[in-house]
């Protein structure tokens, strides 16, 4: 069983930064792309960032410039670096990832981590 937990979430102020981390764990998979959505109260789930394999990255318009996803192979790790944060930019945050859990033969499968709060004061 393989889970993404993911950590760094709290309270700062506009123009401040925070590093969101995810770890997934378990034991015998191989994760494809992981990223990282948001969800703000009353509004739907968007994409942030995602860090596919081959290490290409991609943003939404309204991170670039501010936020950098980083990714540790060796560790199944995702970050989130996030600068000059703004207070539109509060949300629970989650990480993603595509990966294969050869113990469960079920193929290539999305998992979600449980979300961290992310509040900008303003």
């Amino acid at each position: 069983q393989v889970q993404l937990v993911e950590s760094g979430g709290g309270l700062v102020q506009a123009g401040g930064s925070l590093r969101l981390s995810c770890a997934a764990s378990g034991n015998n998979f191989s994760i494809r792309t992981m990223a990282w959505y948001r969800q703000a109260p009353g509004k739907e789930r968007e994409l942030v960032a995602t860090f596919t394999s081959a290490g290409s990255t991609n943003y939404a318009d309204s991170v670039k410039g501010r936020f950098t996803i980083s990714r540790d192979n060796a560790k199944n790790m995702v970050a989130l670096q996030m600068n000059s944060l703004k207070p539109e930019d509060t949300a629970v945050y989650y990480c993603n990832a595509e990966l294969i859990d050869y113990s469960r033969r079920t193929g290539y499968r999305v998992y979600w981590g449980q979300g961290t709060q992310v509040n900008v004061s303003s």
